[in-house]
């Protein structure tokens, strides 16, 4: 059911092999090998520079309408392939084959929605000050690019930076995740199949440092960009400087939830509910940190809990399956660590906390009161399947706790007036703010995120524009 995981590098798949360093994949439902991954070497990782550049001047001249037609055939292809694919992405990740089908069919539309609107990357006219002179911007792909992505989307994720990348024009190398690799690696058989010119698209992977601070030191290189942590981000933007690349980092989440008294109860208890434990919230826009109006904390906590404790963990391959595994067992003592802190500090577990079985990385969904805002599940992005939830009297309190932290992703609100609805998305410091929804994601939006959550955006034109320079013609 798992496919073998091969590097591609300048239109050729390369599997592990024989004196080839790589290590095992595992599935996170039951520990047992999936795979070998196999590790780029460096000679490998300077042929996948060279390609890049080497296809970068013919493919940011073939036109619009053909790189088009490309990623069309790519996204048909995929849907095609998509039951396949979705086993493939949960044996790898974890998640319910349910929410693995969900992460599939964003990813093709990204491609399609990434074909339609690299044809319409429009300039305009400037009036100018003498009928002599027009003033004309052009749009140009800027280049190159190494892009970096996660485990927890591992479709999601390549999906918008590759399609974007292709479509702006520019050639791209993706180092994907070691634990979740074959995701990306069907991504890159698609492309093959749809006739992506060699040196387009290129799939490398090993040690994260040594791959990233190989293609990033590359003067051929002309754009990076990342998706992960915080500190890594920071790190990636140093090794950028040098040469001026630009850069596109979606960061850490830790993201506030507003539950104002004027709320329609029942849509935000069954919107929250079953949100913050999409993915076992290994989400960076999953809602993390909940603020409740004291007239309703007791109610919701109630509530929420045995929403909680009522969900199913399991294999995301069993059709009962409401909650899969962590993604690894660096996930679960995370997990763990929080709980300590949070046991420490007097916390109150209404249900869960606590790993399950001898096998795979399973954590009970679990909910938490009775913490200040110095706990860790307030102050650090907890990144898994805890709920912390604490009083509010005043919007004011409200406002000042959801913006109490380093991070700016995303934030929610519920509420039915709407002042609080304006107050909300004026006030909340984040890239991205949902009101009585979760739904802040999708192919024509821009997602990304201020302050220690990063810069640049992903999706929509400004996730297009990302990959492309802008030209000022002045013509006498």
């Amino acid at each position: 059911m798992y496919p073998t995981v091969e590097l591609y590098v300048d239109g050729r798949f390369i599997p592990a092999g024989k004196g080839r360093a790589s290590e095992p994949i595992y599935n996170p439902a039951n520990g047992q090998v999936l795979s070998e991954l196999p590790h780029a070497s460096k000679a490998e990782l300077d042929e996948a520079l060279v390609a890049a550049a080497r296809a970068f001047p013919s493919w940011r001249d073939t036109s619009p309408l053909e790189r088009s037609g490309i990623l069309r055939k790519t996204a048909e292809l995929l849907r095609e392939r998509i039951d396949a694919l979705s086993e493939i992405m949960t044996l790898e990740q974890g998640k319910p084959l349910a929410e693995s089908k969900g992460e599939w069919n964003h990813a093709i539309e990204i491609f399609e929605w990434c074909a339609e609107e690299g044809r319409r990357v429009y300039g305009r006219v400037i009036p100018s000050r003498s009928l002599a002179l027009d003033h004309l911007t052009v749009h140009e792909p800027v280049g190159p690019c190494a892009v970096f992505t996660p485990w927890n989307f591992p479709a999601l994720t390549p999906a918008r930076k590759v399609a974007a990348a292709l479509a702006a024009g520019c050639t791209v190398i993706i180092k994907a995740s070691e634990e979740t690799p074959a995701s990306a690696v069907e991504i890159m058989r698609a492309l093959h199949d749809a006739g992506l010119p060699k040196g387009c698209a290129q799939l490398v992977l090993g040690v994260p440092s040594a791959v990233s601070e190989r293609l990033i030191a590359s003067p051929s290189i002309r754009k990076v960009s990342f998706t992960g942590s915080t500190p890594v981000g920071k790190h990636l933007m140093k090794l950028s400087i040098d040469g001026l690349k630009r850069t596109t980092m979606e960061l850490g989440g830790n993201a506030p939830v507003i539950i104002f008294d004027d709320a329609d109860y029942d849509h935000a208890l069954a919107t929250l509910a079953g949100g913050k434990f999409r993915n076992a919230g290994q989400v960076c826009i999953s809602p993390a940190r909940y603020f409740v109006h004291e007239s309703l904390i007791d109610r919701f906590t109630t509530d929420v809990a045995q929403r909680a404790a009522a969900l199913r963990l399991g294999d995301g391959r069993e059709s009962d399956t409401n909650m899969g595994p962590l993604a690894n067992s660096r996930r679960v003592d995370a997990m763990e660590r929080f709980l300590a802190d949070a046991e420490s500090r007097d916390g109150k577990v209404l249900t869960g906390g606590k790993r399950v079985g001898n096998a795979g990385n399973f954590f009970e969904p679990t909910v938490v009161t009775g913490l200040n805002q110095d706990a860790l599940l307030f102050s650090e992005e907890c990144f898994g399947p805890i709920m912390p939830i604490a009083p509010f009297a005043t919007v004011d309190e409200a406002i000042e706790k959801a913006n109490a932290v380093a991070a700016g992703l995303a934030g929610y609100a519920f509420t039915r007036s709407v002042e609080n609805a304006r107050t909300a998305m004026r006030r909340i410091k984040t890239g991205m703010v949902g009101v009585n929804t979760l739904a802040v994601s999708s192919p024509e939006t821009p997602f990304g995120g201020v302050k220690e959550s990063g810069h640049g955006y992903e999706g929509g034109i400004e996730g297009l524009h990302a990959y492309l320079d802008t030209k000022l013609v002045s013509l006498s």
